[in-house]
């Protein structure tokens, strides 16, 4: 930490922070990415309130922790000039925008009677969710595999890992994060003990509980606090959840849901919002989504000042290095698992032309996911077949 930004830390006005990370809240459409260069843009290069280093150093260690890292990456920067409260401040102002718009558009895309251009919209732009999901494996996989591509044993790993994730979200459903959490202590085991990788083994337990609110607290801990390696593994972690264990929503209404996170502005776990709502209501939403974002509250205050410790952690790292690549896989079977959902014949071809413009022709999400969801207006005023 820089004698500049130390002195700089706790000086900022509260009010300098609510409107500062409401309007990144606002206006941060794109995910994680623009996020982090939104928050760069305003911390470092138009306030100066962190040098360019810490902001990376901070971007590192928010990286290594489990969570949505570009939320934390936002709360750990209002901690640093504003303390605990502007962790408090700027993280409500961040958060809340995209909670409030994902409830407001779930009232009226996840109501039990929508109008038909509604539905032809969720029917079209969920068709392209598998896409979106594909569309961020592949971004992942580039930097990930970069930092092992130099040691043949942790490639062989790398690969084990994420062939582990492939299988665990298409097969385990709920239980998927059970594999994340193996794949990053196997890794912790093998760094620190110099073993060779071997055959990957997991004991998954019996289900605990379904449906209630206890259920969806514990689907959102896992959205919170037990996701790794970029916002979309959380698709995968809630499908199984929301749709085949505690039956809170069709497979068509979470494709609308994960639409709707991901064209809204802000931190994509906003989408549990979503399902919160399908399972509770208004309340549920809400519940939800305090819960999603609570851990990532909790490792700014709590480990806010530790966070030099974090980016050196050679455990954390470790962890990463096996949970990481589990997560990329796990979010290349959630599209496969989303493409299954599709019911229509309609939708695949929205699916295909989906894929084009993300990996072909290098299109924007938001602006792929609007144009799918108006072709599926189009489709449904015209007397297409929805899906129910």
């Amino acid at each position: 930490m820089s004698a500049a930004s130390a002195e700089g830390a706790g000086r900022v006005p509260l009010r300098v922070i609510a409107n500062e990370w409401t309007r990144i809240g606002v206006t941060g459409f794109g995910g994680p990415p623009a996020h982090i260069a939104l928050l760069r843009k305003l911390a470092v290069d138009r306030k100066g309130w962190l040098d360019a280093r810490e902001f990376q150093d901070a971007n590192a260690a928010c990286g290594l922790l489990p969570g949505p890292a570009s939320t934390q990456l936002a709360l750990f920067c209002a901690y640093r000039v504003a303390g605990p409260a502007g962790v408090i401040v700027g993280g409500l102002g961040f958060i809340a925008p995209a909670v409030i718009l994902i409830l407001a558009l779930s009232l009226v895309f996840l109501a039990h009677t929508p109008p038909l251009w509604i539905r032809g919209a969720g029917a079209g732009a969920g068709a392209a969710v598998a896409a979106v999901a594909m569309h961020a494996a592949h971004g992942l996989l580039a930097p990930s595999f970069a930092r092992v591509r130099s040691d043949r044993a942790r490639v062989v790993r790398w690969g084990a890992y994420l062939v582990v994730g492939i299988g665990a979200a298409a097969l385990l459903g709920p239980y998927l994060v059970l594999a994340l959490l193996g794949c990053g202590l196997l890794e912790v085991v093998i760094e620190r003990r110099g073993l060779p990788g071997g055959p990957l083994v997991f004991v998954i337990p019996g289900a605990v509980s379904v449906g209630g609110i206890g259920a969806l607290c514990w689907t959102a801990f896992k959205v919170g606090a037990l996701s790794f390696g970029g916002g979309f593994v959380i698709i995968p972690l809630m499908h199984g959840d929301a749709v085949h264990t505690s039956h809170w929503m069709t497979n068509a209404q979470f494709l609308n849901a994960v639409a709707l996170g991901q064209i809204t502005p802000g931190p994509v776990v906003a989408t549990v919002a979503a399902v919160g709502y399908a399972a509770h209501g208004l309340a549920g939403g809400v519940i939800a989504a305090a819960v999603a974002f609570a851990p990532s509250f909790s490792f700014i205050l709590l480990g806010g000042p530790r966070f030099e410790q974090i980016r050196t952690n050679t455990a954390a790292k470790a962890f990463l290095s096996g949970a990481g690549p589990a997560a990329i896989g796990a979010i290349a079977g959630a599209a496969v698992v989303l493409a299954e959902a599709l019911r229509e014949a309609w939708q695949f071809g929205i699916l295909t032309a989906a894929l084009l413009a993300l990996l072909v022709l290098k299109r924007g999400v938001v602006q792929t996911l609007l144009s799918a969801g108006a072709v599926g207006v189009i489709a449904a005023l015209a007397g297409a077949p929805l899906p129910h």
